[in-house]
């Protein structure tokens, strides 16, 4: 089936983990094997061949790079101009990518229906672009508001303010605290753009605050729900509640401390846990039951995110495996329009709407 993936740190995975997405995930870990410079390493579940596998057409690609203040002890670039830099470079891969075939930036309604097309044409996936739609997940690399009209030139089209920690325009998860006047006014600017906001990451203070500065489209790239995990991270039920009024899509995330409770970090093991993709099916008929439809939900895995195999589901072992959730779905009496609006079509009608 058709499937979007609405969140997918390409860009860091091929420039900072220095993976070449063209290659086989089976490559890739080959050839990382035996280093320890990152905790995932040999242990990637995301590459274009697989993409293609699992009919994964469509994805939300990410620029990220964050600014970190002295005293702040998470990894980071130590100014907004070196964190600019770094979004380019990613941007820089991006079109590297186009140039060879691999992947087209999907930037209006017409080419978004002229890609879906192509992927919905019952021919070989094999040598089918990867769509990408562009978006920015942590605002501190926008020196000014200068660059956000750049970056919207370029076809950045939708942007997550906060990331994890403070920022310097929103805070993110771990921190609390109210828009600041640098986020009140970007918020505004995306408005006048028709950006899409990304709710993601938002800590409480920051999502309400932007709830009701923001006035355009709303969506939660990769997020779960907190009374099924209690913690900052996740959406409460009210944050959620919301976001369906606001006509929002949230896309199940596949990190394992996000999915099942008392996860420790560096030490438990997806097995152990019982941590699997029938987990993140409670996530998600979690809010359908909120939502009273299966309007809301769709999938945004931040597979290969910071972290692998070693903390996702178990009986995920590339991101081709996203195709089981259509059977495991039908098994919970979802009907097959259900399936297909979780897997693609929710993502599609918020984006025409958005873009309308």
């Amino acid at each position: 089936m058709f499937t979007i993936d609405a969140h997918l740190d390409l860009s860091m995975n091929a420039m900072e983990w220095n993976r070449d997405l063209r290659k086989t995930v089976a490559e890739i870990r080959e050839r990382e094997k035996g280093k320890t410079d990152k905790v995932d390493r040999a242990k990637g579940t995301v590459a274009f061949p697989e993409l293609r596998k699992g009919s994964v057409g469509l994805v939300v690609a990410t620029q990220i790079a964050r600014y970190v203040a002295p005293g702040n002890s998470l990894p980071g670039w130590h100014s907004p101009e070196q964190a600019w830099a770094q979004t380019q470079a990613q941007l820089a891969w991006y079109k590297a990518m186009e140039a060879v075939g691999e992947m087209v930036m999907i930037k209006n309604k017409k080419e978004l229906d002229e890609h879906v097309a192509l992927w919905t044409n019952d021919e070989p996936n094999d040598k089918k672009p990867i769509g990408y739609i562009l978006s920015l997940e942590g605002a501190d690399s926008l020196v000014t508001l200068d660059n956000l009209h750049t970056a919207h030139a370029y076809g950045l089209r939708a942007l997550g303010p906060a990331h994890y920690g403070p920022g310097r325009y929103a805070n993110g998860t771990d921190a609390t605290g109210h828009l600041n006047e640098q986020g009140i006014q970007l918020l505004k600017e995306m408005d006048s753009l028709d950006m899409i906001l990304d709710a993601t990451h938002l800590c409480d203070d920051a999502f309400w605050d932007a709830m009701e500065i923001f006035h355009g489209s709303v969506w939660a790239s990769h997020n779960n729900c907190r009374a099924l995990v209690n913690h900052n991270r996740q959406f409460s039920d009210a944050m959620i509640k919301v976001l369906i009024e606001r006509g929002a899509v949230i896309g199940a995330a596949f990190d394992a401390w996000m999915i099942v409770p008392d996860w420790i970090r560096g030490t438990s093991l997806p097995e152990q846990m019982n941590c699997s993709i029938e987990k993140i099916i409670d996530h998600v008929d979690h809010i359908c039951q909120l939502a009273g439809n299966t309007n809301h939900v769709g999938l945004g895995t931040d597979l290969d995110g910071g972290y692998g195999t070693e903390q996702s589901p178990y009986d995920l072992d590339t991101i081709a495996d996203l195709q089981t959730i259509p059977a495991m779905l039908l098994k919970r009496g979802y009907t097959n329009a259900d399936i297909e609006n979780m897997m693609h079509g929710n993502w599609l009608q918020f984006i025409r709407n958005a873009w309308a």
